[in-house]
């Protein structure tokens, strides 16, 4: 199963931790400034995700991975992503890092 993940800098970071295989990793650039950072991962034998505020008090969350919405096939995150990540004319890139 595959999931999207993502980091939002000097909000919150998603960190893979065993069993979660990157496989792709995009910068969301919204008008020429990063915003976001998604990853599209490969969940081979891991139960949760932990997400991390980058504020104090650094709360962390273990998120089931069953909470994530998931994909048969990278090509089927792929596209989801690029749903999620344009709207009409705005100026929007996803960079591959």
């Amino acid at each position: 199963m595959y999931v999207i993940l993502t980091t939002k800098p000097d909000e919150f970071r998603t960190i893979m931790g065993d069993g979660v295989v990157l496989i792709e990793s995009y910068d969301y650039i919204f008008y020429g400034r990063k915003r976001a950072n998604f990853t599209i991962a490969e969940i081979v034998d891991a139960d949760r995700i932990t997400i991390v505020e980058d504020e104090p008090p650094h709360i962390v969350n273990k998120v089931p991975c069953k909470m994530f919405e998931s994909f048969d096939t990278v090509e089927e995150a792929r596209a989801e992503l690029n749903v999620l990540t344009h709207f009409g004319s705005m100026d929007i890139e996803l960079r591959a890092v």
